[in-house]
């Protein structure tokens, strides 16, 4: 009787590799349950927000896991934990020098908005997105990289805010940035 029912990849679904620890599940999960959750009034959609939950529920236990697994392994075949289209997923080096740069903006813009008010230290994402000119799938690349190394999070308004790490991060490129500039000062040729 299971042979009619469709097999659902619950790795892709939530964009981990099937190798993956709790840690990166869990963050996984918290991205796409808030992104989808009935609350975001821009991104909202319940029926993927149900499936997000179910398939955190199957993968965060271990014995439901182990049992996903084989399922996955019987459907898969020889190609299992190979993500569709792996072929194509070359980056281009300016693709990843992009991203670091608007990885920059972001914290740079969220780091001038709480030190300029620490109160509200909050900014709503639509406004970042529209900073970088970006697609929403940019946007949330970025987000997801960013709140994954700790360096913003989401406020309970739904905000991004820069956090600790991210204010000590913004400090470290500061400062790599300006002995750059002094060892570039130093080799130019001194005029007469």
């Amino acid at each position: 009787m299971t042979e009619n029912i469709e097999f659902v990849d619950l790795y892709a679904l939530l964009q981990v590799s099937p190798d993956c620890d709790g840690k990166i599940l869990e963050k996984a999960y918290h991205h796409f349950a808030l992104k989808y959750h009935p609350d975001q009034a821009e991104t909202a959609d319940v029926g993927k927000f149900q499936e997000v939950v179910d398939a955190y529920t199957v993968l965060r236990d271990g014995e439901k896991r182990a049992e996903y697994d084989k399922q996955y392994a019987a459907h898969h075949g020889d190609n299992v934990f190979a993500f569709p289209g792996a072929q194509d997923a070359a980056v281009q080096g300016s693709e990843a020098l992009a991203d670091a740069e608007a990885h920059k903006k972001i914290l740079m813009h969220l780091y001038k908005q709480r030190r300029e008010n620490a109160e509200q230290p909050g900014v709503v994402g639509y406004f970042v997105q529209r900073m970088l000119g970006c697609s929403d799938e940019s946007f949330d690349f970025h987000v997801w990289y960013l709140k994954s190394k700790g360096l913003i999070s989401v406020t309970e308004q739904a905000e991004l805010a820069i956090t600790i790490e991210g204010v000590d991060h913004v400090i470290s490129m500061s400062r790599t940035a300006e002995a750059e500039k002094l060892l570039i000062a130093q080799t130019k040729p001194q005029k007469d």
